[in-house]
């Protein structure tokens, strides 16, 4: 089984930064991808950033230049900095780990911007 656990979020006033974790435990086969995705209340669940086998990443476009997402495969971390956050990226946001055989969640962490 693998355990995900999302911290750093927080309130945040426009124009502001956060760095969202996400600490990985337990067993799992090789990772195909790793992610970050947000959720607003009555909205769908969407991508936010991802990075694929490889060292690929995506970018969602309405974060595109102010979201960054790294790893410290040492730390079995996963973060996402963001930086010049806006209004509209109030969320929920939970990490995803992708493996081969299935997708782990998180249990979310709130982020909410907001002067």
């Amino acid at each position: 089984q693998v355990h995900l656990v999302e911290s750093g979020g927080g309130l945040v006033q426009p124009g502001g930064s956060l760095r969202l974790s996400c600490a990985a435990s337990g067993s799992y086969s090789s990772i195909r991808t790793l992610g970050w995705y947000r959720q607003a209340p009555g909205k769908q669940r969407d991508l936010v950033a991802r990075i694929a086998i490889g060292g690929s990443t995506y970018y969602a476009d309405s974060v595109m230049g102010r979201f960054t997402i790294f790893r410290d495969s040492a730390k079995n971390t996963l973060y996402l900095q963001m930086d010049n956050l806006k209004p509209e990226d109030t969320a929920v946001y939970y990490c995803n780990l992708g493996t081969y055989v299935r997708d782990y969640w998180g249990q979310g962490t709130q982020v909410a911007v907001s002067s």
